[in-house]
């Protein structure tokens, strides 16, 4: 312990916050610190201290000096209660978190608090980090890691019946399975967050988030009203409290009305007094995808494409919605531009619609072997035959429905045979 020490006071507090540097404000809080006093008030102003060096050394983006206070506040931490404990950590973690690029940090971070928490015996407190780890994993898409971790929390927390905490490792859970493709899953989690949800009071951040998700898997289903719904009541919680998850709520609620072939609402819903506060990059890029959908136009959606590829192809919610609608977008106007052909060129189609050749000739022989239409890609001389639709001879179907009936009879008969002969 060096001798250089500060007394812990409110004075000494008071020296960091008039500090002309952040540097010198730091080195002042470390002092503090050194403190070997136990009293309470002097533990009070301990706890003060961390608080404003936490903020200092996040400001200052010093994410290892963070790691290192952590591990250095173990001793004061046998002294306090362990709430404050647990508040302290985990305030550490979040300033941690704030600092960009820490992501492969915050994960050794956390699993050396886990580990520490593990031998010190602090249940509660490994619980929540061991949550934050599973989050962290999944965004490093370390997903068995992350699926192998949340299993043992389940079942460890449901035994404890801490239902606060199991809403947010369900909702976690049901994040994870999506992010692997398995729905069934996804949706067996959040009906357990909700169930969990239903029997305390949740906060309303966390509702808006358990009403996202469920958005989210609806739209996956199709059931782009349903999802409207779910997003308009996440847009409502995360507006009243100014989160900026709000923007991606409404963001969400535009795609569903473009998917349900509604775009001309998208302009008045960016327009009405909620929307004008998140008129940004985010909103500009959906009003650009509704006016294509409007206008049944390839080339505006492919533009709207390129020039907001952060907000569009870089977000796997919308990217994934957006091309089965390109889809069919493409295959609605080769099929209104092929109708009246028994014989076409292939450039001159993709002149027609203005995309590439190879672009159109790929996706004429999908919709080929789709059975989309009859035809067949003459290659040779670039063409494209489109055959008649064949007509089914109403005879063969009749047929076959008599000689059904006629087995049926012979049955019959048979049956009633044999009974007359016992």
């Amino acid at each position: 312990m060096s001798s250089s020490y500060l007394p812990a006071t409110t004075d000494s507090i008071a020296q960091a916050l008039e500090a002309k540097t952040p540097s010198e404000a730091i080195s002042i809080l470390y002092r503090v610190l050194e403190n070997p006093s136990s009293a309470p008030d002097a533990l009070r102003i301990k706890e003060q201290a961390i608080t404003n060096l936490s903020d200092l050394l996040r400001q200052e983006n010093r994410a290892e000096e963070l790691r290192s206070l952590l591990a250095q506040l173990r001793p004061f931490f046998a002294v306090i209660p362990k709430a404050k404990t647990a508040k302290i950590v985990r305030g550490i973690i979040d300033d941690v978190a704030k600092i960009p690029g820490t992501s492969d940090l915050q994960i050794s971070l956390c699993k050396e608090v886990v580990q520490w928490t593990r031998d010190e015996k602090r249940t509660f407190l490994r619980q929540r980090v061991e949550a934050k780890l599973a989050a962290l994993l999944m965004e490093n898409k370390e997903y068995p890691e992350a699926l192998n971790l949340l299993s043992g929390l389940i079942k460890e927390v449901r035994r404890l019946d801490d239902k606060l905490l199991l809403v947010d490792i369900d909702l976690l859970e049901s994040k994870l399975h999506f992010s692997l493709r398995n729905l069934p899953k996804a949706k067996a989690s959040l009906t357990a967050a909700r169930t969990a949800a239903n029997a305390i009071y949740v906060p309303p951040a966390q509702q808006g988030n358990i009403d996202l998700q469920s958005g989210i898997l609806h739209a996956e289903e199709k059931d782009y009203k349903t999802a409207y719904s779910y997003f308009f009541e996440a847009f409502e919680a995360f507006n009243s409290l100014e989160d900026p998850r709000a923007v991606f709520s409404l963001k969400y609620m535009l795609l569903c009305k473009i998917m349900v072939s509604q775009a001309d609402d998208v302009a008045g819903i960016i327009s009405s007094k909620a929307g004008l506060q998140y008129v940004g990059l985010e909103l500009d890029a959906m009003k650009a995808v509704a006016d294509a959908h409007a206008k049944r136009s390839l080339k505006l959606f492919e533009i709207a494409l390129r020039d907001f590829k952060a907000q569009l192809e870089e977000d796997p919610i919308v990217h994934r919605h957006l091309s089965s609608l390109y889809d069919t977008l493409l295959e609605q106007n080769l099929c209104r531009l092929i109708e009246p052909y028994s014989r076409v060129e292939i450039a001159h189609i993709a002149e027609l619609i203005e995309l590439p050749v190879d672009h159109v000739e790929k996706k004429l022989s999908q919709m080929i072997l789709d059975k989309k239409f009859a035809g067949t890609l003459d290659q040779g001389a670039g063409c494209l035959v489109i055959f008649d639709d064949p007509k089914t001879d109403a005879i063969y179907p009749a047929t076959l429905e008599t000689i059904s009936n006629i087995g049926k009879v012979v049955d019959s008969l048979y049956v009633r045979s044999a009974k007359i002969m016992a």
